[in-house]
Order: structure tokens, then sequence, then C-alpha cells
């Protein structure tokens, strides 16, 4: 029960946010797609920010992260043709499927991802400032960024090229590769083990899950090059999105585990942080040196 009410309480949350969104859109005299697109976005935000301070609970925030991608998206479709349906495609399967994780692992409003959790308690008196511009502004936007290629590409593409399909299948298998790591998770927590969870994709890289969804945005930017031109730099959310993991969420979760399980050392000197490459042994590099 507690769980199918909190399905509820957010679902709510975010279908007004939507209205919210339309109706600040709607008022703002401004021509810019781009433009209007990001302040209503920003102004959805704030309204769940409102609503995860009034629950005390910022997980009501968490899957803002895959919904809002495929909301806008749609907002940039100006043609249907065999590239912007294979644009969608990507952002669809990658945006569901993500959307689903946080579903299955979802377990009602009385639970908040740890995180949160910790940056409370590490910052009591600026939390407020924190959960709202940390944690809700800031991914907003970056998740905006992101997608700036996914807009470009909606709006002007019109053929299929190579490099559009090459970025497809980038992006394709960067969402593959977090569902596989995903359930591979969900099945090693299921079972009840200890220790640290070294099977399938997870003995080659400490964070395939992370790798999934950085590899993703670069995809979708190399779509955008293979069918848009001089938006080169549209690629800097791509390259934000990459260090909030390596500056924030590697550094937070390796810290986390290192404190939790003894094994975890060990872990991270032989096996890579993000890319799936086979285990490294430092004392066979060491002895090789």
């Amino acid at each position: 029960m507690a769980r199918t009410k909190g399905y509820l309480v957010i679902l709510t949350v975010y279908v007004l946010a939507f209205f919210v969104a339309l109706g600040v859109a709607a008022l703002l005299p401004i021509e810019s797609l781009f433009a209007v697109v990001l302040i209503a976005d920003l102004a959805a935000t704030v309204f769940v920010y409102a609503f995860s301070t009034l629950l005390k609970n910022s997980s009501v925030y968490d899957p803002y992260w895959s919904v809002a991608p495929l909301v806008m998206a749609v907002f940039f479709v100006e043609r249907l043709n065999p590239a912007t349906l294979l644009m969608l495609f990507v952002l669809a399967f990658w945006g569901i499927r993500l959307t689903l994780n946080w579903a299955y692992t979802f377990k009602g409003l009385h639970e908040e991802d740890w995180r949160y959790g910790y940056f409370r308690s590490k910052f009591p008196k600026a939390w407020p400032l924190v959960n709202l511009f940390g944690i809700h502004l800031m991914p907003t936007m970056v998740v905006y960024m992101v997608m700036v290629p996914a807009f470009l590409f909606l709006q002007n593409a019109e053929t299929v090229s190579l490099v559009v399909v090459l970025g497809a299948l980038m992006s394709v298998a960067a969402a593959t590769i977090q569902l596989v790591s995903d359930v591979q998770m969900h099945r090693f927590k299921k079972r009840g083990e200890r220790g640290v969870n070294m099977n399938g994709l997870w003995q080659y890289s400490r964070h395939p899950n992370y790798f999934g969804e950085i590899l993703m945005w670069f995809g979708v930017y190399v779509m955008m090059l293979g069918a848009v031109e001089g938006y080169v730099y549209s690629g800097l959310g791509a390259v934000l999105n990459l260090l909030m993991f390596l500056v924030v969420s590697i550094p937070l979760m390796e810290k986390r585990m290192l404190s939790r399980k003894e094994e975890y050392a060990d872990y991270v000197k032989n096996t890579n942080p993000l890319l799936p490459l086979p285990k490294r042994n430092r004392r066979e590099q060491e002895a090789g040196s």
C-alpha cells in the first residue's frame, strides 16, 4: 500500500508539474523554443522541489531525470521522417528503461536516496539551498544541456547518415549496458549476498551503469553531428554530464562503499572505474614495470 500510494502521489505531482510548465510557457513573451522549454523546465523543477520539501523526501525528484527529456523532445519534432523517428526511438528506449528501473527500486515515500541524507547531515543549515540548487536545479540543467543535440536533431535532421547510425548504435548500446548492469545488481541484492558484486559487467567496471549513462549522451551528440552542421558546441552537455559523474557521483559512491565493505579496496585496485575492461592486477603491472 505504501508503494502504491507513493506511485500515485509522484504521478500526481508530475502531471501537475507538466501543466505548470505549459502554463509558464504560454505566458512567456519569447520566440525562442529553446528558451521557452528551458524556463518551463525550470518552473516544473521548482514545483517538484516544493512537493519534495513538503513531503520531506527529495527522491520525489528522482524520476525527473528520465521523464522530462521525453516530454521536452516532443515539442521539438518538426517533421516525422526516418531520422527523427530514430532519435525518438533512442530517447524512448533510454528513458522508458530508466524510468522502469526507478519504478522497480522505488519502495515508497518513506525511503529516500542515501545521498540526500548525506548532504542534509553535512550541510544542515544550507540544506534548503543545497536541495534546491544541487539536487533539483543542477541535474535539470545538465539534462537540458545533454538534450540540446537531440533538440537540434529533431528540428533539422532529414536523412539517416552513417554517422547518425553510429551515434544511435552508441546510445542503444549504452542503454543496454545500463539495463544489463542494473539487472545484474538487482539479482545480486535479491540473493542477499554480502561483499562486492563482481558478477557480469561488474567484474569489468565498478560503475557500468554510470558508463552507460555517459555513453548515451555522447551517442546522441554523434547523431546530431551526422545530421546538423555548425553546432559542435552542443556537446558541452555530454562533457558536463561526464564531469558530474567523475567529480560528484563516483567519488561519493566510492567513499560510501569503502567505508561499508572491506573488499571494496581490492575491487578498486583491480577493476576499472568506468570502462568495462579486463580486470587489472596492480601487482602484475608493478612487476612488469
